[in-house]
């Protein structure tokens, strides 16, 4: 059941019938019974069947599952070609031969898949922080100025990361792909740019990048372009990787600390132990842009 206020306010059927689609497609769980308009709950509400497994090792310390979790060299070769091929097999997803209420094609002119989702964060952040903050106001004015074409639309997942798919600890075995509320059609680099957010992965004593502790940068791009047959357009996934540290950083400085004030959320320490994180994602923003403007 949704909360009175979440850090992600989405919609409860679009997520229900998604994971239906995904069934046969990537492992998910059972979806069985959805309320979208409050009925039978008090808020909107849907049902899945428990799936058994873990989001990270039981060794991997007292962390927020997702942000840096350290899988080992032993468990990232059991993971790491699961990862990749259900995150093809998402982008597979025929959705004009199959089309999903509530997932609206942005296809009237090629920018309009990144335009759709630079307002929808834009007005979340008008709404739930609205101060100007120097770093943001940059970041948001380089979005709109550098608004990219879209090449390929696919079935975005919008949170694909280690964390959100559990597996078993004994066999590696992925057993449900998780967290499917900001799934969208859109433009694939979205996807590999939250992938590969710094704050997510990891960092080896010698400095060597793993992103969600799997592949490293320019791994994850080519296994991506191998198995996908696609190819990632650099120029377009910078846009990607600048836009998604800016979500984050209204995710984590806007939409849950909102829901933190309010109280009305059960996790409200979580929201305000997240809000910490502000800082790595400002910091990554001002490392992107400046890679941007020496290019």
């Amino acid at each position: 059941m949704d909360p009175r206020k979440a850090i992600t306010e989405t919609d409860r059927e679009r997520e229900f019938l998604l994971i239906n689609a995904m069934k046969g497609i990537v492992p998910v769980p059972e979806a069985v019974w959805v309320d979208n308009d409050a009925e039978y709950f008090p808020q909107a509400a849907a049902i899945v069947r428990v799936v058994g497994g873990v989001t990270k090792p039981s060794d991997s310390g007292v962390k927020v599952s997702g942000l840096g979790t350290w899988l080992g060299p032993d468990m990232r070769a059991k993971l790491r070609d699961q990862f990749m091929d259900y995150l093809v097999a998402i982008h597979a997803y025929d959705y004009r031969t199959n089309p999903l209420k509530g997932f609206e094609i942005p296809d009237a002119d090629p920018k309009q898949a990144a335009l759709w989702s630079l307002n929808y964060w834009r007005e979340i952040w008008k709404i739930d922080e609205g101060d100007t903050r120097p770093i943001v106001a940059l970041a948001e004015q380089w979005l709109v100025d550098n608004l990219p074409d879209a090449a390929d639309l696919v079935m975005t997942h919008g949170d694909y990361r280690t964390g959100n798919y559990l597996f078993e600890e004994d066999s590696g075995k992925i057993t449900a792909v998780l967290d499917w509320e900001l799934a969208r059609i859109g433009d694939f680099h979205e996807d590999l740019s939250w992938v590969l957010i710094q704050v997510f992965g990891t960092f080896d004593n010698d400095g060597t990048f793993r992103a969600s502790d799997l592949f490293e940068r320019e791994e994850f791009i080519t296994e991506y372009e191998k198995r996908s047959g696609r190819t990632v357009d650099r120029k377009v996934l910078h846009y990607y990787d600048v836009f998604s540290s800016w979500k984050c950083y209204v995710i984590v400085g806007a939409n849950g600390l909102a829901a933190a004030r309010s109280q009305h959320n059960h996790q409200d320490v979580l929201l305000s132990f997240l809000s910490t994180t502000i800082p790595m994602f400002a910091d990554d923003l001002v490392r992107l842009l400046s890679q941007g403007a020496s290019e």
